[in-house]
């Protein structure tokens, strides 16, 4: 009841009238997971984009035909739609497959009515509403039955240490972002070797942001007491059951699969076993088409995850071709520095490509 009155009153302050865009269907999926009908995943899902798409195709209209800005509640809205529609899907497709029977049953379960809070506080608890990590609905469950029944230790050495994680990582970001300053209008201009570098560090401030946030989220979801998994080995907490990935092994990474498998874990997630796991055709291209739906469909985000897809499949096959032959320690070290380049080239072109909206800017991209 806490975590879903303090979604309601978050969502009211920070979105506004705009807050009924993630209401509407939180109450209605709460229904279809009452009325339960034959085949709930393919309603769900479909309600869900559907809603989504709408607006996003508002934002679209508004900020390509009209040239008018945004109003930064209605994006803040459409964030956590995006998110509520991984919640509700993870939901319906656990009762699909028959791993999920509700009404819950439960100690702390009382009547049809209440049976159906806890769906309703998994789709406005205000830590998801502020961007994640995506949490299943049994580990959302349990996570609070542990709570009340045995209460995890102070979360206080964790949460202060993401949030030293985090202002570090803002601090990179601001101060490479500085750096980089309005260069990137004048890119046309510069050579070939500044344009790769301006282009890099474009990347990596927009990933500095990503993982920044993604800190901020696991530090938030601990202190309302979520993320708990038990003690290690020499007897600390963990407070790692809620993570979108760190950023050392992210960027360490050697292989395109493996970075795009880490990148948003959870995410990556969701979108293996929503599309990827299900299309017996061109599984890979689908689970991206799908992706840059789900993001909005915007033209950058259109060329990125082209890009991607496209990147992926190449590192599949070129590690397929190429493992049998690193038979001596040194051809593999050279493979992975090869590799971790080749990633960190695409990355940079992806996620330019993703976060630059607007065509003009997109076009000057392309043409560097």
């Amino acid at each position: 009841m806490y975590l879903t009155l303090g979604g309601c009153i978050l969502a009211v302050v920070t979105m506004g009238p705009y807050c009924w865009l993630v209401f509407v269907p939180s109450i209605i999926s709460v229904l279809l997971v009452r009325w339960h009908p034959l085949h709930i995943h393919p309603w769900m899902l479909g309600a869900q984009m559907c809603w989504q798409t709408f607006w996003h195709f508002l934002i679209q209209c508004s900020e390509y035909w009209y040239q008018e800005p945004t109003d930064h509640r209605l994006l803040l809205a459409v964030s956590s739609l995006m998110l509520l529609t991984q919640r509700v899907t993870s939901v319906s497709m656990d009762i699909q497959d028959n791993k999920l029977t509700p009404p819950l049953s439960g100690a702390w379960v009382h009547g049809s009515a209440t049976s159906m809070l806890p769906f309703l506080s998994y789709n406005l608890y205000f830590p998801a509403l502020l961007g994640g990590p995506l949490c299943s609905f049994p580990q959302f469950v349990s996570f609070v039955e542990k709570s009340m029944l045995t209460p995890p230790p102070q979360p206080l050495p964790a949460v202060c240490y993401k949030a030293c994680l985090a202002l570090a990582l803002v601090c990179g970001e601001h101060h490479l972002s500085g750096l980089i300053g309005q260069k990137f209008t004048c890119l046309s201009r510069l050579g070939g070797p500044e344009q790769f570098l301006l282009v890099c560090g474009l990347s990596l401030v927009f990933r500095l942001r990503y993982y920044s946030h993604w800190t901020l989220s696991q530090c938030l979801n601990n202190a309302a007491g979520l993320g708990f998994t038990g003690y290690s080995s020499q007897g600390n907490p963990l407070w790692d059951g809620l993570s979108d990935g760190d950023p050392w092994s992210q960027e360490t990474s050697s292989r395109m699969s493996v970075f795009t498998r880490r990148w948003n874990r959870t995410t990556a997630a969701w979108l293996r076993r929503l599309v990827y796991r299900r299309c017996r055709t061109t599984p890979l291209a689908l689970t991206f088409a799908f992706s840059a739906w789900w993001h909005g469909l915007h033209p950058g985000q259109v060329l990125g995850f082209l890009i991607w897809g496209t990147s992926v499949q190449a590192d599949h096959y070129i590690h397929q071709h190429l493992h049998p032959l690193l038979v001596t320690p040194g051809r593999q070290w050279v493979y992975r520095c090869l590799g971790w380049a080749y990633t960190q080239v695409v990355i940079a072109c992806v996620v330019v490509a993703v976060e630059l909206r607007s065509a003009s800017a997109l076009w000057l991209f392309c043409r560097s």
